[in-house]
């Protein structure tokens, strides 16, 4: 009890927040925000653009599984910054426009900065700020925190952008949006070394509580067996998380594509397509915190639920093609409600491990497991989208992706509802 009346500083999970989008800002979000110019830049098509997140994807794939373990022998903080510097160092080399074939080999370096070494150690030290009654609150402020992080490298690359843009968006050529795009590549680079270093030096000053309770935890983990993973493999949740992480992972995949609809389809230039993009980031924070709020007054697993629904509703509606350069109300407002179904799914499916009585010791092996499977979206997804993009390009391609997000937010939906039951049924 003594544990749970102390509360753990604000600027821990401030510092979590910010690291935990700043290392995917390079590899994902600016893809997200610039996706065309990026394309132009780099003078590649769509699909082989899904093939370097591919590559991303099968290295994270087996970083997941390794990662997972590393967290638990060694302290947040250092596994961290490393990772951050590195992912940086890959930024600066990003800015050069390396070959395709180079680009592959960066997407891969990518994904054993960003997944080997940051994701599970996060995730633990997020579980372990947010202790046993505050779970929906802790993912609520680091995924909405982490929006509107994005939001703000977001905002401020496209004034870069803009301020490299001398003259009308349409009458500049290829060569002048690379010397743009440049240097909104080399601002975010610089960003992610500060940091990184603010990390390392603020991130292991916790409070005595935490440090007791990691102490505790690393004694437990020092040596990796195979009798941790059976552990895990027990939970019946950690099955049904699988698949909630991977549907509600390939839905938020999609929300790369909402510049690229501005553009294609409502018609609108590249800069305002990018700020369609980047306000659709500051609706994370808002989101976060709010569905935290409610999770931890009711359940995670019910808000994930309804976070499929809206996802399930919104994706028909974009894949019957009723939204067209005539109907911007109705594109606003399903952006909006996309929006709301993919961040509640994403922001929650993390903090059901307390809900469900998952060990606080296993949480690193938990998350590498889960992870295996969940994020493989980051294998398929973006060969996925650039095939029916490339095959169909504009609307009709556009209509044909969120017509299989259409698929997976039905298999998310029942998924989400069973573990409900479950985490339901093991509490009474």
């Amino acid at each position: 009890m003594s544990q749970q009346k102390k509360v753990s500083p604000v600027y821990i999970i401030i510092l979590l927040i910010l690291a935990g989008e700043a290392v995917f800002i390079l590899p994902f979000v600016i893809v997200r925000i610039f996706r065309t110019t990026f394309l132009e830049s780099f003078a590649i098509s769509q699909t082989e653009l899904g093939s370097c997140f591919s590559v991303y994807g099968l290295v994270a794939l087996f970083s997941y599984l390794f990662g997972g373990p590393l967290a638990d022998k060694f302290r947040p903080h250092i596994l961290m910054s490393v990772a951050l510097m590195l992912t940086a160092m890959g930024g600066f080399y990003l800015a050069t426009y390396p070959t395709l074939a180079n680009l592959h080999i960066l997407y891969g370096f990518w994904g054993f900065t960003t997944i080997f070494l940051f994701w599970a150690a996060m995730i633990k030290a997020t579980r372990i700020w947010g202790g046993t009654k505050k779970q929906g609150i802790a993912f609520g402020f680091l995924d909405g925190g982490r929006g509107l992080v994005a939001a703000i490298f977001g905002s401020v690359g496209v004034l870069v952008f803009s301020a490299f843009i001398t003259k009308d968006i349409e009458l500049t050529s290829i060569l002048e949006r690379k010397v743009a795009f440049k240097q909104v590549i080399i601002y975010t680079a610089f960003s992610v070394c500060i940091i990184s270093v603010l990390v390392f030096l603020f991130l292991k000053k916790l409070s005595s509580t935490e440090e007791k309770q990691i102490e505790t935890q690393l004694e437990k983990s020092k040596i990796i067996t195979l009798g941790n993973f059976k552990k895990v493999a027990q939970f019946k949740a950690v099955w049904l998380l699988m698949i909630i992480i991977l549907c509600a992972y390939f839905g938020y995949k999609m929300t790369d594509l909402f510049s690229q609809y501005a553009e294609d389809v409502m018609g609108y230039d590249k800069i305002k397509a990018a700020k369609v993009g980047t306000s659709l980031l500051y609706m994370r924070p808002i989101i976060g915190i709010t569905i935290g709020l409610l999770a931890d007054r009711t359940r995670a697993s019910l808000w994930i639920v309804i976070g499929f629904l809206l996802m399930l509703i919104t994706s028909l509606v974009f894949a019957s093609g009723i939204i067209d350069d005539g109907s911007t109300l109705l594109f606003i407002l399903s952006i909006g409600t996309m929006a709301l179904g993919v961040y509640s799914a994403r922001i929650l499916y993390f903090a059901t491990l307390e809900e469900t009585k998952i060990p606080l010791g296993l949480t690193g092996i938990t998350v590498g497991f889960i992870s295996v499977v969940g994020y493989t979206p980051d294998i398929f997804a973006g060969p996925l989208m650039g095939y029916f993009l490339d095959l169909n390009p504009g609307a009709v391609g556009l209509q044909h992706a969120f017509g299989i997000m259409g698929i997976f937010s039905l298999v998310g939906f029942i998924a989400s509802y069973l573990l409900y039951r479950h985490s339901k049924s093991s509490n009474l």
